[in-house]
């Protein structure tokens, strides 16, 4: 379908919008963003917010649709959700120039919202830096900005929290810091985003409180432990894993048997095998997952040697 032929039914408040029309706006030229951004303010703000979630939604389930020009253009949109979408729509794109104008909306935005998704979008960023896939220098930007957002108490918890966990794969001390403290606070999402960023570390100092926090009384915070323990990958952990995947909450079992797929191992991958036949669909399915995982570990181990 041309495009001007797609604009006119998108902007059309009395035609319904259809994704398979939504997916021919893949791979726009500039010129027809152009166009595209010409009738894109004459839409309200409703009808915006929903096109840009079904393009965000298209995106996710299809990695051959591409809709980063229309997303890069719509993190600038008046709308609150149709920027935060925006940010989200492009949770893949690597494209370093982003990272000053998320810092921006990190820094001048109102909306708890666009703040938070400016603030996860940067963490994506944070790693990459600390790989070296992109310039040191992006690193030191990333990580001051947030850190500053992490200590403006004027910031919501929301804000604070995503921060934190933006900052987590960077390896300066000053980092750690602020995950011990943030851990150390008397506020519950806090200490839920420390755990999670102790995760996203990868730093064996944060093992005990990991270990510890397995047995904590709240599922919430068992949940993001077991998560965290997963992402430091060393086997030693998989014993006190086990125990978790009959944990009470649902969400907790789910968490450790994905986690034993990540560490892999003789004894992981002997319980998994074990409880295969598992009664709850849900954990079956999960096992068969982590399984497949942990014989594709053991399938580049082998190309390796």
């Amino acid at each position: 379908m041309l495009i001007d032929k797609i604009i006119e039914e998108i902007t059309g408040l009395d035609r319904p919008i259809v994704n398979s029309h939504l997916a021919d706006l893949s791979q726009m030229t500039p010129g027809d963003l152009k166009y595209f951004n010409t009738a894109w303010k004459t839409i309200d703000s409703k009808r915006r917010q929903e096109i840009i979630t079904r393009l965000v939604e298209l995106a996710m389930d299809n990695v051959e649709l591409n809709f980063d020009l229309i997303f890069k253009s719509c993190i600038n949109d008046p709308d609150d959700e149709v920027k935060a979408m925006a940010i989200e729509g492009l949770w893949e794109n690597e494209d370093p120039s982003l990272v000053p104008q998320f810092i921006r909306l990190l820094n001048t935005e109102i909306s708890e919202k666009v703040q938070a998704s400016a603030a996860m979008a940067l963490g994506r960023f944070a790693l990459m830096a600390e790989l070296g896939s992109i310039s040191p220098r992006y690193g030191d930007s990333i990580g001051e900005a947030l850190l500053a957002a992490i200590n403006d108490t004027n910031r919501t918890i929301e804000v604070r929290r995503r921060a934190l966990e933006a900052i987590a794969t960077l390896s300066a001390e000053e980092v750690n810091k602020t995950i011990k403290n943030a851990y150390a606070s008397r506020d519950d999402r806090m200490m839920v985003g420390a755990i999670y960023a102790m995760g996203r570390n990868c730093n064996p100092r944060w093992m005990p409180i990991l270990l510890k926090e397995l047995d904590n009384h709240d599922a919430e915070i068992r949940y993001e432990a077991v998560s965290a323990c997963g992402e430091m990958g060393t086997e030693e952990i998989v014993a006190h894993l086990i125990p978790l995947v009959g944990d009470p909450d649902t969400d907790v079992r789910l968490a450790a048997v994905e986690a034993l797929g990540k560490i892999g191992g003789n004894e992981a991958k002997k319980y998994l095998h074990e409880h295969a036949n598992d009664t709850d669909e849900a954990i079956r399915e999960a096992i068969a997952q982590a399984l497949a995982a942990i014989a594709s570990q053991d399938d580049m181990s082998l190309f390796q040697s």
